[in-house]
């Protein structure tokens, strides 16, 4: 016994060395900010048992009272957190997916980029109008000429005209005409069909974009439903963990415990703020990820407006994989943009063929007025009268002796391979990603029940444990292995709704974002051979506890 003495002693002294240098950092630290009561309760998970077709909602046993609690040793006014002392903006995902439509930046870009598509082919289908030209010119010359059976001449002329069109020169027609229409025929119809069909791709493009960003959304909502959710079971376990410390320093006090279980006991709660702190962390990060997305000040602080943390289905349950799969392929728009650029392709296969055999067609009328003279007339500079042209050209084009014709077919014939192997990569990855989604989403909900359970019989046996204790029956630190567990189960309780949740925006995203009466089913249809979880008795939780309301937009 005199050998341990020593090591016990120093056990002692290094522990209250730690908590003296922990009250001296809490000492000199300015005062903890105290918080009132929010105006939303804090979010709890749901302990009764609900079925993803009926989504019944209940009260939760881990859940924290919805009560402020100060935070001993926690950040000063001007720490990491000091916009916890602001005051919370109240958001909910319907309002958040609203924002989200009219500011974040990559929707904001898509709906540009359909704008600008829209804007080529109005550029396109203008090509049918002639272009308008007018101008003035004068032309001077000065020497010898060559007439047109070879004689030569020395003549001094000049020329003046005004008019529509321009480059009016001696007996030439208007080399640019006021009037002129110059297209290939083919060229001009197949470029307006294929930006008519680029406008549709981008409009699916524009949509896939926007689905993204507003699963983004979901999902960043989820996160700042959890990390509120976690920041309440902090608080709660740091006051039930405060709780033991008072119980086993007073038996230590008293004689009936030991002072290195009233250490122990002080650890714990130690590592408990330690845990509201990073519990804190996450949820400003949370509101700041949710911020972001939002295109709104990473510095506003964004608190849920629900008050619960519940199982969410959007795609009922007796939908069966195949049937996923089949409707993701109907309705997805990356898809629907991929069949866009495929008609696209065959519109150029279709315009390469016909372009030897489309003329390119030139029509031009002049009208203005024209004057000059010569040494030759008896007028130098004068006679200006009215004058008008017309003129129209058609000819065919064989590119490269035809060569680049053949080329240019080959070229769009190859293209239309690609997009076709490119549909079908798309149609691959959505394939496996409602598959992942699907499984990912039944998964979950299989946890919900069986961390249900967790949390109710932690919640039994710390119960019994801190009764026992305070009636001292038993000692303070053994109820500290029914906290730790108790606490695990709470997280793991609300991370699997969390995780359900998130899961079935992403199944539901991956579906394409279908309507109600797409999903709809009879309710009591359930396909054959699937297995569902056994529902969890209903004595196993409180019975008559009022129903919260289905969360707003949901």
């Amino acid at each position: 016994m005199r050998g341990f003495q020593p090591s016990r002693r120093w056990l002692r002294w290094a522990g209250a060395t730690g908590l003296c240098a922990a009250a001296s950092l809490s000492i000199a630290a300015p005062p903890p900010p105290q918080f009132g009561p929010p105006a939303t309760p804090p979010p709890r998970v749901s302990a009764r048992p609900v079925s993803r077709s009926t989504r019944r909602q209940a009260d939760a046993p881990p859940a924290p009272p919805g009560r402020p609690a100060a935070r001993s040793g926690s950040t000063s006014p001007g720490g990491p957190f000091q916009n916890l002392n602001q005051a919370p903006t109240t958001i909910d995902l319907a309002s958040a997916f609203e924002l989200a439509g009219v500011r974040n930046p990559e929707i904001m870009l898509a709906r540009e980029r359909v704008t600008e598509t829209a804007a080529i082919r109005q550029f396109a289908a203008a090509q049918i109008l002639p272009n308008l030209n007018v101008g003035a010119n004068y032309d001077a010359h000065t020497g010898n000429l060559q007439q047109s059976f070879g004689r030569e001449i020395k003549v001094n002329r000049s020329a003046f005209y005004v008019g529509a069109g321009a480059n009016a020169i001696a007996a030439g027609s208007v080399n640019i005409p006021g009037v002129m229409w110059n297209q290939n025929i083919s060229q001009g119809i197949f470029t307006y069909l294929v930006a008519q069909q680029t406008v549709r791709q981008q409009q699916f493009t524009s949509q896939a974009v926007r689905n993204d960003v507003l699963k983004g959304v979901a999902l960043a909502y989820v996160q700042l439903l959890q990390a509120a959710g976690r920041r309440a079971i902090a608080v709660s376990i740091r006051d039930d963990a405060k709780e033991i410390a008072r119980l086993t320093r007073a038996y230590a006090i008293t004689g009936q415990g030991r002072q290195s279980d009233a250490d122990r006991a002080a650890t714990e709660l130690g590592k408990r703020e330690t845990d509201l702190l990073v519990a804190e962390g996450e949820l400003l990060m949370a509101s700041a990820r949710l911020a972001q997305l939002l295109n709104l000040d990473p510095m506003m602080r964004l608190q849920p407006a629900e008050a619960w943390v519940v199982p969410t289905p959007l795609v009922p349950e007796p939908i069966t994989l195949q049937e996923l799969i089949a409707m993701a392929a109907l309705r997805r728009p990356e898809l629907a943009a991929q069949r866009e650029a495929i008609a696209i392709a065959m519109l150029n296969l279709r315009g390469a063929r016909i372009l030897p055999f489309s003329p390119t067609v030139m029509l031009g009328f002049s009208a203005g007025t024209f004057g000059g003279g010569s040494n030759l007339t008896p007028v130098r500079f004068g006679n200006f009268l009215g004058r008008g042209d017309f003129d129209a050209i058609a000819y065919w084009t064989a590119q490269n002796l035809g060569v680049g014709n053949r080329a240019q077919v080959n070229v769009a014939r190859s293209r239309l391979r690609q997009s076709d192997f490119e549909r079908l990569e798309v149609l691959n990855a959505v394939r496996l990603e409602v598959a992942n989604a699907y499984v990912v989403a039944q998964t979950r909900f299989a946890q919900i029940g069986i961390t249900e359970r967790n949390v109710r019989t932690g919640m039994e046996s710390f119960r019994e444990d801190l009764i026992r204790t305070r009636n001292v029956e038993g000692h303070p630190i053994e109820t500290l292995d029914s906290l730790r567990l108790l606490g695990r189960a709470r997280y793991d309780y609300l991370n699997s709704i969390a995780d359900y949740n998130a899961s079935q925006f992403e199944l539901y995203v991956a579906l394409g974002q279908p309507p109600a009466n797409a999903l709809a089913r009879p309710a009591n249809q359930q396909p054959a051979g699937e297995n569902r979880l056994p529902p969890v008795p209903q004595g196993a939780g409180p019975a008559n506890e009022p129903q919260p309301p289905l969360p707003p937009g949901e």
